[in-house]
């Protein structure tokens, strides 16, 4: 039993820079070129640092950013739209850039985030292996359980370079994706007047 997990914590032990680089090296050959030339000698380290920048989301606690609110919104109420929010994720298929826009709403009960926490809510996830399905839930989960609002709604529209770029290679294609929940599930006039928001 000791040897299956010592060899489970084996597996999901995180590699050194080093062990990066040369499975880099070994990728670059793989695609049919030479690591050693001179144009390719410095590919491995710039990979390999521009995966910490990439995945960064795996560094972060997005529910976090969440934990400071405010209370004297002199009883605001009605929706908080944060619309158009760039977002770069990476197919977990193909690990190839999803990129689009993230549009978040939710209606407050009595405490409101700065919106900046939101788009940050946004990065932390994105910045991770994806499927857009779980990235729009998981955005929309974390922050109906943090915030505790009367409602909340998250939509993705993106392009996925897995289908532009190789595959089907059918560019133009945009994948929309949307998490409603309290109100925005239940009414479907606070969701028309969400909608109504993001066409405007």
């Amino acid at each position: 039993m000791d040897k299956i997990a010592d060899q489970q914590q084996a597996n999901t032990a995180k590699p050194t820079k080093e062990e990066a680089e040369d499975a880099i090296r070994t990728l670059i050959r793989w695609a049919g070129d030479d690591p050693t030339r001179e144009g390719l000698l410095g590919t491995p380290d710039r990979v390999a640092r521009s995966y910490l920048e990439f995945f960064k989301g795996y560094t972060e606690e997005p529910a976090e950013f969440l934990e400071r609110t405010f209370e004297e919104v002199e009883g605001y109420d009605e929706m908080i739209i944060l619309k158009g929010i760039r977002m770069e994720s990476y197919c977990e298929h193909h690990m190839v850039p999803i990129i689009g826009e993230a549009h978040v709403a939710y209606m407050p009960d009595n405490r409101v985030v700065g919106i900046s926490k939101l788009a940050r809510v946004v990065d932390a996830f994105s910045k991770r292996l994806q499927i857009q399905e779980k990235l729009t839930e998981q955005i929309a989960e974390t922050i109906d359980e943090v915030l505790r609002p009367k409602g909340v709604a998250v939509i993705i529209e993106s392009a996925h370079q897995c289908m532009t770029t190789r595959g089907v290679h059918k560019d133009g294609v945009t994948m929309i994706t949307s998490s409603m929940k309290g109100c925005f599930r239940d009414s479907d006039i606070t969701r028309k007047e969400l909608l109504s928001f993001l066409r405007s």
